[in-house]
């Protein structure tokens, strides 16, 4: 860790090996070290809201995320924390993406994989400028520390996009810091990729709905929701013209033709009114990015 770090916040979440003696034994040498051990295991982003509920509690100013699979490159910290500390965000995260190296370097299912998901937190948190969702590597002030509930966070894998949605609920400026892809470096991970898609993918349309109610509804009511609405609505109206359609073809070997136009229209409607909502979103989102 480097020099100006002041507290280094370990979470234990009931670690099999031998973690804490190690812990133990450091925090003899170094005064900035703190325990928290869980008596429970609460998954990534409960140890995560353990240290964060730390950091707000003894009123830091800001707080880092690192995790100890030593996929987050302590070189990347100054560049993460400058938008932060000259206050022209209030968060910054890592972006694996930005270089030619995370294609070469991060193992090709979790690549695509993190590409696709990628893609469903922009539209279900807002921030279309940032990319990589995946990545944990936060740097966040203390007005986030303070105005997030942290007890509400996410527990898993999908934590980093959660705290994206609730980030943008508060209408908090964000931005995307260029970081160095890590891997291959000894750590077994443990995520399943293939499970961690769907269960991340349905989060993210439960967060995507909550963002819909508490920022459009709620807190500021926004036509945008009409042209969501209305997609949503017709999206449903093709998928059962659809299914008619083939149902009937399947039993006739013929297409009924008012069925097959009437589906063509609604896939259209559902098309450009899920478009329109998109874009109406960008654009009220668009002045969390970073400010010069």
């Amino acid at each position: 860790m480097p020099d100006y770090v002041d507290q280094i916040v370990i979470v234990d979440d009931v670690s099999k090996d031998e973690t804490v003696k190690v812990i133990e034994r450091y925090r003899q040498e170094n005064g900035k070290i703190v325990l928290i051990k869980h008596e429970t295991n609460q998954g990534v982003g409960g140890a995560i809201g353990s240290g964060y509920r730390w950091v707000k509690d003894n009123d830091f100013d800001i707080a880092v995320v690192m995790a100890g699979d030593g996929q987050m490159d302590p070189d990347d910290l100054p560049a993460l924390l400058d938008p932060v500390v000259e206050n022209r965000v209030d968060c910054s995260k890592g972006n694996r993406l930005f270089t030619g190296e995370a294609y070469k370097k991060i193992p090709r299912v979790r690549y695509f994989g993190n590409a696709f998901l990628s893609f469903l937190t922009k539209v279900a948190s807002g921030y279309w400028h940032v990319a990589d969702s995946q990545s944990g590597y936060f740097v966040i002030n203390k007005k986030v520390l303070h105005t997030i509930d942290w007890e509400k966070m996410y527990k898993h894998y999908g934590q980093p996009n959660d705290l994206l949605v609730r980030l943008n609920v508060y209408s908090f400026r964000i931005t995307d810091v260029p970081t160095r892809p890590v891997y291959n470096i000894g750590e077994k991970s443990g995520i399943k990729i293939g499970r961690v898609v769907f269960t991340i993918s349905w989060l993210l349309i439960r967060m995507f709905l909550w963002r819909m109610k508490e920022k459009y509804i709620i807190r500021d009511f926004h036509p945008l929701i009409l042209f969501y609405a209305l997609g949503g609505l017709f999206s449903l109206l093709t998928f059962l013209l659809f299914a008619r359609l083939f149902f009937y073809w399947f039993l006739t070997s013929h297409i009924p033709p008012i069925n097959a136009l009437a589906a063509m229209f609604s896939f259209t409607s559902a098309s450009m009114f899920t478009l329109f909502g998109m874009w109406f979103d960008m654009e009220y989102n668009k002045d969390l990015s970073p400010q010069e």
